[in-house]
């Protein structure tokens, strides 16, 4: 019988010190052996002082989600690498699904469909807005949990280093490259936070707007000053 694949999660965090032990001891929960590491891109390193999991690898790198990630996949031994934002909550079952869906050969990697952890009612348009662009794009975003196997990721470059737009780029890139993903349909609940800080509609007419404008071709480097 077929070993079953090993995954690895990595952790981008950024200022993470009081929900860090939280995402950690779920994760535990759901696959106690499961390799996690978690890279900070704050050169201090505060995050990491959080953790007190010993078997959790750690890492700093320069700030940015794609120099974060790339860090951390670099250090990873499981045959899969799975991309988890520290404020994304994988469903129950979520490692099985993620075996299930590449237990065809064929599929280098995927993610998951997009949950919203609020009850509020436009959050559900939301939801299903990135459910139907999805499906048909093929380009699911960071905040749906992408993982890829390993060795397809570092040969393919892994992420661009660039500020913003890093998983609409890499998955394009798999698109472009005729290589296939499975969309799970369980769902990660995300958290709201940032929509509610900024305002639920200015947040989602910005995020438009960027990724039309990325379409456009306009650099990252310039969205990123009006993401931020």
């Amino acid at each position: 019988m077929q070993n079953p694949l090993s995954i690895s999660v990595v952790l981008p965090v950024l200022n993470e010190v009081r929900s860090i032990t939280g995402v950690i001891g779920r994760l535990r929960e759901q696959e106690p052996g499961v390799e996690i590491i978690v890279v900070d891109g704050d050169p201090e390193g505060s995050t990491l002082s959080a953790i007190g999991d010993r078997d959790v690898r750690t890492a700093v790198s320069l700030r940015g989600r794609a120099l974060q990630m790339n860090r951390g996949a670099a250090l990873a031994a499981g045959d899969v690498v799975l991309f988890l934002h520290a404020d994304t909550l994988l469903p129950a079952g979520a490692f099985g699904r993620v075996r299930d869906g590449l237990a065809d050969e064929g599929m280098v990697g995927g993610a998951f469909s997009l949950g919203i952890a609020s009850p509020r009612w436009y959050f559900r348009i939301t939801e299903r807005y990135v459910a139907c662009r999805t499906r048909i794009t093929r380009v699911p975003f960071g905040d749906q949990a992408i993982f890829l196997r390993r060795e397809y990721f570092t040969r393919i470059g892994g992420y661009a280093a660039i500020p913003i737009m890093e998983d609409v780029e890499l998955m394009t890139r798999v698109r472009r490259r005729g290589d296939r993903i499975c969309i799970v349909p369980d769902r990660v609940m995300t958290s709201p936070r940032r929509w509610e800080r900024e305002g639920v509609f200015f947040a989602t007419a910005r995020n438009w707007m960027l990724q039309f404008l990325y379409c456009c071709g306009v650099p990252p480097e310039r969205l990123a000053r009006f993401y931020r």
